[in-house]
């Protein structure tokens, strides 16, 4: 997969050379947790925690694709998808996180490359999607800066044995979820709810980002791209009063800039820092630290999937925070004096209102304040509540309509100049939904947990006609 420029697209369809894809993360669909020298990750330690995900789920089987990625890969081909965004698990290629690679947990890898190249599909790797070794959080996971340089050794381990085959490398999905819910509000692994830890945790990440993207350079062609994954927020005040822009402003700095200054400016907004003084003296940037997170980049990779609504805080309003991510705590560091509030629109099984003209925000936002840079969206789609009918089949008009909104969003933002080269719909399968176990449902494949039985939902066969003639049905 390629991100050169390509020709502008008609109002009705995309451009040529458009990436279609679909994505899925190695925890949540993977299993085989134990086999071939795989170790613990923090997923693995907090799924096991009582209370902590719901059911008491975990991810040793998922949807065995360890076992199953054959049929997957030509369950992809039938849909016709040009490309698949994977992701490596680190505790799988070296366990614990540091010292000898496990050449049965690449050799995985391997198989699965070459049957999606075998079935002309291109695979995207992600080496990070938040199955930290549980090794390295027990030496203070994110926090402690170490972890990024052995991020690195993973980075370039698992390029030199796979960069021949693999064209597009990601080297972390929304760093925003492995520190601030991971170490802020404690929803995610490896469940810490300090926020002080959170941005620490959030620079170290960034920090394994750089020094990861040197390792990949070191190692891949030259042909081959980096990017980078995050889950930027469109951050909308309630009203146009000034408190309520400066709740905003607050958000938009916590969600987007914090992210997006230091890696394609190579610093950290005087605002965000003014902001969480009261949080942290960030003493933990170390000199060069910056020009190690701001290595140039091949694209930026996008996912979404609901707007964000804030306000300044009003005692008189109810003290719900709906900012989409669970838990008692809030996962945002210093965000006293502002509140959450509700997107209009109807809801997906998430709770989450569908609000398609975010993404079109998005995507316009960055071209216009990262000119040049390609982007990808990386992930977009919606759970409800999916269920096979006596006759074997999966009705899920819901998605369907999601699915077409926000394609039309993406299709509207490429008209006016955002340049974006591919669509990766999450997920292809059902799967392990983090805290939420086996309870929500993402996918356009309905998985069978009982038996792994796939079966194609509506959506699969609506987005297969949408990769095949690259034009949105009525």
């Amino acid at each position: 997969m390629s991100v050169e420029a390509l020709p502008s697209p008609v109002r009705t369809g995309f451009p040529p050379g458009f990436v279609w894809g679909t994505a899925t993360a190695a925890y949540q669909i993977e299993g085989a947790a134990a086999e071939d020298g795989r170790t613990p990750s923090i997923w693995d330690t907090f799924s096991r925690t009582p209370g902590k995900v719901r059911n008491g789920d975990t991810g040793d089987i998922a949807a065995d694709h360890y076992h199953r990625y054959r049929d997957d890969v030509a369950l992809m081909a039938r849909l016709g998808l040009g490309a698949y965004r994977f992701s490596l698990a680190w505790p799988r290629i070296v366990p614990g996180g540091r010292g000898p690679v496990n050449e049965a947990g690449l050799d995985f890898y391997d198989r699965l490359v070459d049957e999606l190249l075998e079935a002309d599909i291109a695979p995207v790797a992600t080496l990070y999607h938040w199955d930290l070794p549980q090794e390295l959080e027990d030496a203070g996971g994110w926090t402690n800066r170490e972890t990024a340089y052995r991020f690195a050794e993973y980075a370039q381990a698992a390029a030199r044995r796979l960069g021949d085959r693999i064209p597009t490398w990601t080297t972390l999905n929304e760093p925003w979820c492995s520190a601030f819910l991971g170490y802020g509000n404690g929803v995610h692994a490896p469940g810490r709810t300090d926020p002080a830890q959170a941005l620490a945790a959030h620079h170290h990440l960034l920090l394994a980002h750089g020094l990861g993207t040197a390792a990949l350079r070191a190692e891949l062609p030259a042909a081959a791209q980096v990017s980078l994954t995050l889950n930027l927020a469109a951050v909308r005040p309630v009203s146009d009063d000034p408190a309520d822009l400066d709740a905003a402003r607050r958000i938009d700095g916590l969600a987007n800039r914090i992210f997006l200054d230091p890696v394609f400016h190579g610093s950290y907004p005087a605002d965000v820092l003014a902001d969480t003084a009261e949080v942290t003296d960030w003493s933990f940037v170390h000199d060069g630290d910056l020009a190690e997170i701001s290595r140039p980049i091949d694209s930026l990779g996008i996912n979404y999937y609901t707007p964000t609504v804030v306000g300044a805080d009003d005692p008189a309003a109810p003290a719900d925070r709906q900012d989409g991510h669970a838990g008692e705590l809030s996962p945002w560091p210093a965000d006293r004096g502002v509140r959450f509030l509700p997107a209009e629109g109807s809801r997906t099984a998430m709770g989450w209102p569908v609000d398609a003209d975010g993404l079109y925000e998005l995507l316009t936002r960055l071209r216009d304040d990262l000119p040049g840079v390609p982007l990808l969206v990386t992930e977009n789609g919606a759970a409800y509540e999916d269920y096979c009918d006596p006759s074997g089949a999966v009705h899920d008009p819901e998605r369907i309509a999601y699915l077409r909104g926000h394609l039309a969003a993406v299709r509207r933002a490429i008209a006016d100049g955002a340049p974006v080269r591919g669509y990766f719909l999450w997920s292809l399968l059902d799967n392990f939904e983090w805290a939420y176990g086996y309870s929500k449902r993402f996918g356009i494949v309905h998985v069978d947990f009982a038996s792994q039985r796939r079966t194609p939902k509506d959506s699969a066969h609506w987005y297969a006609e949408v990769v095949r003639t690259g034009v949105l049905p009525d």
